[in-house]
């Protein structure tokens, strides 16, 4: 939405200078309850801060639905809406701030446009109904759906506008005899009860506005609101236009009876083709590489990056972050044992005989693309029926071995010398040659166990809280024994680090128990409770890094670093709180990617939040970092690359969907460094290798 100057109407024209402390540059537009403006934030954040308008603030019905925005927009902040930033419902003109979405309302697109491709609409309703279905989940219902508050942005549509939202347990009330709502998108029960109105109106909202985006107009049309609204509850709708594979579920929305509608999860679930490529530019493409610096070639040194791994399928109960962050590899080239990143070798030498390449060895067909990790001087990988050994220098196959279909297909781990993968389910534990593949070993596993891997050592937790150390180059038992304050959840560890952490939070989330354990004995090193709901992301120097996230919705609100020698903890607040974050660290520096694709750097020496980029990716991987740069990659197959230090875009490749977009990765392939190279896979089925010093060039 471009900034306009001086668009207002009546004492509107003259424009207040600020919202609490957000100086307001320019006005982006005007609505019924306020003005619009763009902002900055002190670190230079854009904003969009909407300001009531001035006869309204004094009115307490008009303050109170206000209020109520506020706080729907706050409980529904995500990947598909506009996050609040900031808001001062009480202030003489209340005002609320929320994060700058560039892109046109859908209205001007298609105003400007004329109708979307069927591509563009299979895309726009997969975001809307992941939308809805957010919305709904924190029992918001939105009840004014329409394309003036649908915003096109880079990574998919955002709703915006929660003015007349309201939440199930809300106790303000529709007035008798007064409809809210905008006609063409209301829902049959809006105007015959409107004190009844739930979830399934936003669904039909969903299907006229997905006829407009289709059509340039609604499935109910007329100048006169009244005839309209006889349409929408009598009439049957008009899809003259509506693309025939898109009719169905259009129809189905816009049933007369909120029973007879599909869940937003059933919409989902029939537009699983386009879940994985929402940040593929469906809408502007044009806006993606704007202003990338072009960064200087300089000789870096890679870092190592925490790594873990949890390697039970069961034990994916253990929590989202507690998988995800857990993907993270780096394996010394000789040992072939968890242990620090490679060095790079002289740049000199190494870029000039590197090439980029890639390759697509899996499967064939559909399917989930390979996960891939680092060891024993190779590419391992590992597929739903298959595992295989690559080049790192050019993606030659290395070898290939057939496993059980249904086994996962997280990444091989290379410990004890083998490369350990899990099959049948997670209840089978094999061990293979990394120089062949041939078997070495195979054991059965327990049922309702967690399975995580700290040095050469598999260690298995069970459901009463014991653990088993099982030597990974032999396969054999080594110990058995409880460890206390252990729960049935999976040991992490991280590269470079020979301990594995185990961590209990209270019912509470008021602390949180980190026990300390050496995988070779069990002997726990050191135990320490520490404030908060915690979970560790990495080490360095020695120290723990931890995620302190809200008990009741797993937001992240803080970073944390507890030293065990000095028993010392510092905690820094992040200034607004992450929904869905991965984190990574490198040094004293924490890097963040939440849910939306806001990815930030926090300075735990320097207690602050050094960089925030807004990168457009819907989800993206566990950031990996080295001296030099930070690393992504995306659901389209994407590899990001931004400057470490600077917060700014310098390098991404190209999408990599194919046939393949059907498939919904529930973990993304976290980014490989290795010597001055960095490896990942795409939705393809293609693995892939760039030069790391150079992101500009890919």
């Amino acid at each position: 939405m471009a900034p306009q100057q001086g668009t207002g109407a009546g004492a509107e024209a003259e424009l207040p200078e600020y919202a609490g402390h957000y100086r307001l540059d320019s006005c982006l537009g005007s609505g019924g309850m306020g003005v619009v403006h763009l902002a900055r934030s002190t670190s230079g954040m854009k904003l969009a801060v909407k300001v009531v308008h001035a006869q309204f603030a004094k009115d307490p019905e008009f303050r109170g639905r206000f209020r109520q925005e506020v706080a729907a927009a706050r409980r529904v902040s995500g990947a598909f809406t506009a996050p609040v930033v900031d808001a001062d419902p009480e202030a003489e003109r209340p005002w609320m701030a929320t994060l700058f979405i560039p892109g046109p309302t859908l209205a001007d697109h298609v105003k400007r446009n004329g109708p979307m491709d069927q591509a563009q609409l299979r895309r726009l309703m997969a975001g809307l109904a992941e939308a809805m279905r957010d919305i709904h989940r924190v029992g918001v219902v939105h009840r004014d759906l329409k394309p003036s508050n649908v915003l096109l942005a880079e990574d998919g549509p955002k709703v915006i506008d929660f003015g007349i939202s309201r939440p199930k347990d809300s106790e303000l009330r529709t007035e008798t005899g007064k409809l809210i709502g905008t006609p063409p998108f209301m829902a049959p029960e809006q105007f015959r009860r409107p004190r009844e109105v739930g979830p399934a109106a936003d669904v039909f909202a969903l299907g006229s506005v997905m006829v407009h985006a289709a059509t340039g107009r609604g499935p109910f049309d007329s100048d006169s609101p009244y005839v309209v609204a006889y349409q929408v509850v009598h009439d049957e709708p008009d899809l003259t236009g509506v693309p025939a594979n898109l009719a169905p579920l259009v129809v189905r929305c816009l049933a007369k009876e909120p029973e007879d509608r599909p869940t937003p999860d059933e919409l989902m679930r029939e537009l699983r083709s386009v879940a994985a490529s929402y940040d593929t530019q469906a809408f502007i493409p044009a806006q993606r590489t704007a202003d990338i610096p072009e960064p200087k070639p300089r000789t870096e040194d890679a870092g190592p990056p925490p790594g873990r791994r949890l390697g039970k399928r069961l034990a994916l109960a253990a929590g989202a972050l507690g998988l995800v962050v857990g993907c993270v590899f780096a394996f010394d080239r000789l040992s072939g044992e968890v242990g620090p990143a490679p060095k790079p070798t002289d740049p000199g030498t190494t870029a000039a005989a590197f090439h980029a390449w890639q390759a697509k060895p899996g499967s064939k067909g559909a399917g989930p693309p390979p996960q891939c990790s680092y060891g024993a001087g190779k590419l391992l990988c590992a597929q739903p029926g298959l595992v295989f050994a690559l080049s790192p220098a050019d993606g030659t196959v290395l070898w290939r071995r057939s496993v059980a279909k249904d086994g996962d297909s997280l990444p091989p781990v290379l410990s004890g010398g083998l490369v350990q993968i899990t099959a049948d389910e997670g209840s089978r534990l094999q061990a293979l040659d990394p120089a062949s593949g041939t078997p070495r070993w195979h054991r059965s596993l327990p049922t309702h166990s967690g399975a995580g891997y700290a040095g050469g050592m598999l260690l298995l937790t069970h459901a009463d809280g014991s653990v088993t150390g099982v030597d990974s180059a032999s396969g054999d038992t080594k110990w058995s024994r409880r460890i206390p304050g252990k729960d049935a959840s999976p040991f992490v560890s991280f590269a470079g680090d020979s301990l594995a952490y185990a961590t209990s939070s209270s019912n509470s989330g008021s602390s949180t128990r980190v026990t300390a354990v050496d995988p070779d004995t069990g002997d726990v090193r050191w135990d320490a409770r520490l404030k908060g709901a915690l979970q560790p992301i990495g080490t360095s120097d020695g120290s723990v890094y931890f995620l302190s996230v809200d008990n009741k919705y797993g937001d992240t609100k803080a970073v944390v670093r507890y030293d065990p020698q000095s028993k010392a903890s510092r905690q820094v607040t992040l200034p607004v709180p992450l929904q869905g974050a991965h984190a990574g660290v490198h040094g004293d520096t924490v890097y963040l990617l939440a849910t939306g694709g806001s990815l930030e750097a926090v300075d735990m020496n320097a207690q602050k939040r050094l960089w925030l980029l807004e990168t457009s990716v819907t989800r993206g991987s566990v950031p990996v970092a080295d001296s030099k740069h930070v690393y992504i990659t995306a659901p389209d197959g994407r590899l990001l690359a931004v400057g470490a230090r600077s917060g700014k875009l310098v390098g991404q490749t190209s999408p990599r969907l194919g046939t393949n977009s059907d498939q919904v990765v529930p973990t993304l392939q976290v980014p490989l460094l290795a010597d001055t190279h960095i490896y990942a896979t795409a939705p393809d089925g293609t693995v892939f290798a760039v030069n790391s010093r150079t992101p500009s060039a890919w």
